[in-house]
């Protein structure tokens, strides 16, 4: 088997039903959100960046957490979180700081009864292997660290924004018009 097959293999669970099953709640979530404010950290974080990019996109009043343009959060806002090892410290950090505020809390994660995912509202399970599980008998992807859980976050995520384009009825057209000019 090459190495693209065995990571196409990889990914299919992350892919399955049980799994995708997850995105019609998570996109009626979105889409009747104040504010959706992205949040991850490492590359984890690009992927977070990438969501927060199509959601804008989308028409969704969306922001990514340390751009000076990220406005306060509050009732009826998300704070769309990624600890796919199930903890960071910073993760964690800024959950405290939204749901103090009233925010709902949404995470992506490979580790569902990590510290992050048990203290969000929503947490959505993204079977991969993360850098916190990529050494020994533990690891089960050929790709290094955690690249397997973002490559799946991409992967999903298209999957939630194609989702959110058909319940928010925007076409192909409409989400190109929000796209920059500045490139």
């Amino acid at each position: 088997m090459s190495m693209a097959d065995q990571v196409l293999e990889e990914l299919r669970p992350g892919l399955a039903p049980e799994v995708l099953a997850q995105i019609p709640d998570l996109a009626k979530r979105l889409a009747g959100a104040g504010r959706i404010v992205c949040y991850g950290v490492g590359r984890e974080g690009l992927m977070m960046k990438a969501l927060a990019m199509r959601l804008y996109h989308l028409g969704l009043d969306a922001h990514v957490v340390g751009d000076m343009t990220a406005p306060p959060v509050g009732n009826g806002d998300v704070l769309f979180v990624s600890a796919g090892p199930g903890s960071f410290s910073t993760v964690a950090g800024l959950v405290g700081v939204a749901q103090e505020a009233g925010t709902d809390v949404v995470c992506i994660t490979a580790e569902p009864d990590g510290p992050v995912p048990q203290s969000a509202d929503v947490v959505v399970h993204a079977p991969a292997q993360t850098m916190a599980a990529d050494k020994g008998a533990q690891a089960t992807s050929i790709l290094p660290m955690g690249s397997l859980f973002e490559a799946l976050m991409f992967l999903f995520f298209e999957l939630l924004v194609l989702d959110l384009r058909d319940q928010l009825g925007i076409t192909p057209d409409a989400m190109r018009a929000n796209h920059t000019n500045l490139e």
